[in-house]
């Protein structure tokens, strides 16, 4: 009588060295090995993609918030523009406009203080995000000055914190990305962005002060974790408004580097007049300045999200 012999499972991990593991506890997922029959099965099985797949596989939007408490970093327009940089690589993307002053909101020409219905309504009635939506280069859910009150609307309400959760995962299957703009704050409004995210996108602005600021921003995620959502995670530091000509811009990045490594994207958002100028035209700096380097900047940030995939 002969054994068979042992067959040790083996590990995978994640591509991306995890620098985050300070805010991001590792991933250490194994896979365990299938039955000869399914992987034989799986190995004639046609292979899909994110936006082709069946049954559980079907479209299900990857959900990235982009936080930071420090205001000024280009977190709305990384967001406005990283959702029109996706959709021009031929995927169906939401902004999710969570910010009360409404400039994702305003730089799609949309009025905040003219709409009938906004972000507030979706989080203290509980209105479907599909009555909120605008559609202009993205889906846009529009914001108004009324979600200021938000917090203070839904300070009794239970589930408070999983009022966006609730509502994004109602219509995740309409999109292949949803970009969350969140306010300059770590309130109840950039709480329930990050409890609905998978991903958070983190701009920084390349000084010294404001990259201070992502100590705090670690802490609220961790908490986040462990009480709202543990799955979610950071996909990358972003630098932004960078001035590659100045040694402080220089020494900023490689103070990034050096703590979180490969988390930070290799894409640079640089400084650029067309930044300031499109939101007036009401418009994405892609089709404001379609062949400008602004846009550019977007459209490589763009692939290095999609490449993580």
């Amino acid at each position: 009588m002969t054994s068979k012999p042992n067959t040790p499972a083996s590990k995978t991990t994640g591509a991306r060295l995890r620098a985050d593991d300070i805010v991001t506890p590792k991933r250490g997922e194994s896979k365990k090995d299938a039955p000869k029959a399914a992987k034989k099965a799986e190995a004639k099985a046609p292979k899909t993609t994110n936006k082709a797949a069946s049954g559980d596989k079907k479209r299900r939007a990857k959900v990235i918030a982009f936080a930071n408490q420090k205001g000024g970093v280009a977190k709305t327009t990384t967001a406005l523009n990283l959702a029109v940089a996706l959709k021009e690589s031929g995927h169906k993307v939401l902004a999710i406009d969570m910010d009360p002053q409404g400039n994702l909101t305003m730089s799609q020409g949309i009025d905040p203080d003219k709409v009938d219905k906004s972000m507030f309504d979706v989080l203290v009635h509980e209105m479907s995000l599909r009555e909120v939506i605008a559609e202009r280069e993205i889906d846009v859910a529009v914001s108004s000055i009324d979600l200021a009150g938000a917090e203070i609307a839904m300070a009794a309400q239970i589930g408070r914190e999983r009022r966006l959760q609730k509502a994004v995962n109602e219509i995740r299957g309409d999109y292949d990305f949803i970009c969350i703009d969140t306010p300059p704050s770590l309130g109840l409004l950039t709480i329930n962005a990050l409890t609905a995210a998978d991903k958070v996108i983190v701009p920084v602005q390349c000084e010294y002060l404001s990259m201070r600021g992502l100590m705090q921003l670690q802490n609220t995620l961790r908490m986040i974790r462990e009480n709202l959502n543990p799955k979610v995670e950071i996909e990358g530091i972003l630098p932004t408004m960078l001035d590659s000509r100045t040694v402080h811009a220089k020494e900023a990045i490689e103070i990034l580097e050096e703590n979180f490594g490969d988390l930070v994207f290799q894409s640079r958002i640089k400084k650029a007049i067309k930044f300031a100028e499109a939101p007036v035209r009401g418009a994405s700096v892609l089709k404001y300045d379609p062949k400008g380097k602004a846009a550019t900047y977007y459209r490589d940030l763009a692939k290095e999200v999609i490449s993580h995939e």
